[in-house]
């Protein structure tokens, strides 16, 4: 299976000092591991631990980049109400 036939996915990691990191991947399992393993990415790898906290699937890289980009100019009010949306979705 190539990159472009299998679902990608926008995730946030809330950082241990309390930031939200917004990227993308096809296994977030992984990615948030490989986080906390601190090879994931720069802004995070001194932020460590980190904790998955929403994800959303996409059908393809372009469409999670775009996503990606929208979140990450949002504010961190509107990131929270997003994590606190998707919390209350779960709990039902």
């Amino acid at each position: 299976m190539t990159e472009t036939n299998q679902n990608w996915h926008l995730y946030l990691v809330r950082c241990a000092d309390d930031t939200i990191y917004t990227g993308i991947s096809i296994d977030v399992e992984a990615r948030v591991t490989k986080h906390n393993s601190g090879r994931g990415a720069k802004y995070t790898s001194t932020r460590l631990p980190v904790r998955l906290i929403y994800s959303e699937s996409k059908p393809d890289r372009i469409s999670a980049m775009k996503r990606e980009v929208q979140v990450k100019r949002w504010s961190r009010k509107m990131k929270e109400d997003l994590v606190k949306g998707f919390s209350l979705k779960k709990a039902k």
